[in-house]
């Protein structure tokens, strides 16, 4: 007999996995879309050159690359924000047409730290298990790529993580590259569900489809092991991301901006 609670991560489930087949058609749409703009302006522009340039995520809306699906809420609670102001200073628009070249050490351990409005968020990555993944965010770290940028969404219902790395702050950012799946075989992903204190890539719904979008889960989570998992977030990391959870989402349905002003005032990737 199934229990309620295992009808509503079935349900959380279904509408996530929903979310990720619109965005894919969506990006499809899109990329048609800018073909046809750039094929006119093509015409238009004679003598000169024309550079169309697309973003990886369009019309982002699942959990793992793209904003969520917010159905709103008629009186959402707001709770209060226990986070601080964000540092001075500018999102930088940024954008590679290729994955950066290999240049961190596969053999050694590398740590992230996401130093938030609401608390420092230290990371172990995973470095030899997923290793594109890390020199990725290696690179996009040392260009002050996440630097200002918010953390867009908070699934409370179901699911349960913080996504972040959009620099757009809308779940429809990404560097203009995509990186392959690693990872999917790790022993920590039990019964496909993705442990508290996980990092995990976020995707478009296909394979390999990464970018610089990704999410923090604060509990325990049943999610098809489809998203690379490259680090794992500290005790004390993990006292922020509850606090941040505890302040819920704006929209009062389990899946929205959160309630908490999050923001990554830096974030950097060091060699330890």
């Amino acid at each position: 007999m199934v229990t309620q609670e295992q009808r509503k991560r079935q349900l959380a489930r279904e509408k996530f996995l929903r979310q990720q087949q619109r965005r894919t058609a969506a990006r499809r749409k899109a990329n048609v879309r800018n073909s046809v703009i750039a094929s006119v302006l093509g015409v238009i522009v004679v003598g000169s050159v024309v550079s169309y340039a697309t973003g990886v995520f369009k019309n982002d809306d699942s959990k793992a690359n793209a904003s969520a699906e917010v159905t709103p809420s008629a009186s959402p609670s707001k709770a209060a924000d226990p986070c601080e102001k964000a540092a001075e200073g500018a999102v930088k628009s940024l954008s590679w047409k290729k994955e950066p070249a290999m240049t961190i050490d596969k053999s050694a351990k590398y740590e992230m730290k996401l130093a938030t409005t609401c608390g420092d968020i230290d990371i172990a990555l995973k470095t030899s298990a997923a290793p594109h993944t890390v020199n990725s965010f290696n690179f996009l770290a040392s260009k002050g790529y996440f630097d200002h940028t918010k953390c867009h969404r908070l699934t409370t219902n179901g699911i349960y993580v913080l996504q972040c790395g959009d620099p757009k702050g809308t779940g429809m950012g990404g560097p203009g590259y995509t990186i392959p799946d690693e990872n999917l075989k790790d022993k920590t992903l039990k019964n496909n569900i993705y442990p508290a204190g996980t990092i995990a890539m976020a995707n478009t719904g296909q394979a390999h489809t990464g970018g610089s979008q990704f999410f923090l889960v604060y509990q325990d989570s049943q999610l098809p092991p489809s998203y690379t998992p490259f680090g794992t977030v500290s005790a004390s990391g993990m006292k922020v991301l509850k606090k941040i959870a505890a302040a819920g989402e704006a929209t009062g349905q389990g899946d929205g901006a959160p309630n908490a002003t999050v923001v990554i005032n830096k974030a950097t990737v060091t060699k330890s």
